[in-house]
């Protein structure tokens, strides 16, 4: 079993790409620097995949945290998780269940204009998940410039203290604590260890 994400940036062709091409690539390269699992296609769309199914919803907010650092942009993102049935040279070439759900479900966000969904073979799961993810959204969508800088600093350094990201940023300590309650990165990540909970029922 993989997982697998699909993604788009919204509001790409307002805004220069050579600004958002490198944060992305950036992202992707953090999450995998093995090339052959992501790949950027059709200018602003974009698929990895994840091996490690249970760090699928982190690095999905991770994805989100570096492109909401752009001023004005935002990301579709949709997780598949199933089956790999073929292993091609690139991510684009590979099938199984977890490459048609992610791009089935990427689909899906553009009709139902939410930014974030989940498909898997179980449905429960599914619904469960995108109900959490629906509300979430209520936050990650209204993320500020400071607010996705410091999620994203706070994810690439795990266990790191506010003092130490206050003084990558350049900001005082209380900043990064407001800017963290602000972003809701606590319940940010006690969803991740739900989800990661519900996808070991699989």
């Amino acid at each position: 079993m993989t997982s697998v994400i699909t993604g788009d940036i919204i509001k790409s062709r307002g805004a220069n790409p050579n600004i958002w091409m490198d944060v992305l690539k950036n992202a992707l390269t953090t999450i995998s620097p093995n090339t052959a699992y992501w790949e950027v296609y059709r200018g602003d769309s974009f698929q990895i995949e994840i091996p490690q199914i249970a760090n699928s919803f982190l690095n999905a907010i991770y994805i989100k945290a570096c492109i909401k650092t752009i001023k004005g942009l935002d990301v579709r993102l949709a997780i598949g998780i199933g089956n790999k049935t073929y292993n091609g040279k690139s991510v684009t070439e590979s099938n199984g269940e977890a490459f048609i759900f992610s791009g089935e479900t990427l689909e899906s966000l553009k009709k139902e204009k939410q930014n974030l969904l989940i498909k898997t073979p179980n449905n429960t799961i599914n619904k469960e998940l995108n109900l959490y993810f629906k509300l979430a959204l209520t936050t990650m969508d209204s993320w500020t410039v400071n607010s996705a800088e410091t999620v994203k600093l706070s994810i690439e350094h795990p266990k790191a203290k506010q003092k130490d990201l206050s003084e990558i940023i350049g900001t005082k300590q209380d900043a990064i604590s407001k800017r963290q309650k602000r972003a809701g990165l606590e319940h940010m990540l006690e969803l991740n260890q739900m989800y990661q909970q519900k996808l070991s029922n699989l």
